[in-house]
């Protein structure tokens, strides 16, 4: 027997988009010839179709998976996202604040173009983070790595977090299976 109801269902292409709510952008000191804004969820396929060139891993990596479409649409309100005069991706930020931990924010994914590394562009979206995170009530911020990115544990170190763990990693202090099986994480704390 036909389905009478399927042509009324509701599919992902015909439930109405709202329209999202963002606040503006606090002042950013930017290199010249950039400029931030929020992201919006047509913005996720650049940024994960860049993941893999900016790391240096293959577009088959399980990398690009991890930063979701939803981040672009639920925590755009507490994300960042730098393009260039061109208007090609030059950074971004992805956090949010937590719902079951009220006071903690989290930073989530963050990446800088290799050829704009080494300009102070990643520490200006952390600051800009911790200031909006601060402003909204957080007295804390955390965020994780895997034990082998050792720049990202210095930068992070560098940016005022303590890392922790429960166990040697590749000579490193990382939680044992954090994200699952195998997927150890180093653990990173800052006080805002």
């Amino acid at each position: 027997m036909p389905d009478d109801d399927a042509a009324t269902r509701a599919t992902p292409a015909t439930i109405p988009a709202r329209e999202p709510v963002l606040p503006p952008l606090p002042p950013l000191d930017l290199p010249s010839g950039l400029a931030a804004r929020r992201p919006v969820p047509a913005d996720h396929l650049a940024v994960i179709t860049a993941i893999p060139g900016w790391w240096g891993v293959p577009a088959t990596s399980h990398l690009p998976m991890v930063l979701s479409r939803l981040f672009f649409q639920h925590f755009a309100d507490t994300s960042f996202l730098v393009e260039d005069d061109a208007g090609d991706l030059a950074a971004f930020l992805v956090g949010f604040h937590s719902a079951s931990q009220p006071g903690v924010a989290y930073i989530h994914f963050v990446g800088v173009r290799p050829d704009l590394r080494a300009h102070g562009l990643a520490r200006t979206l952390y600051e800009a983070f911790f200031a909006e995170s601060r402003a909204a009530g957080c007295d804390r911020v955390d965020a994780i790595t895997g034990p082998p990115n050792r720049r990202s544990q210095a930068f992070h170190e560098a940016m005022g977090f303590t890392a922790s763990g429960d166990a040697d990693v590749d000579g490193v202090r990382a939680w044992l299976d954090y994200d699952g099986p195998g997927q150890h994480r180093v653990a990173f704390t800052r006080p805002l």
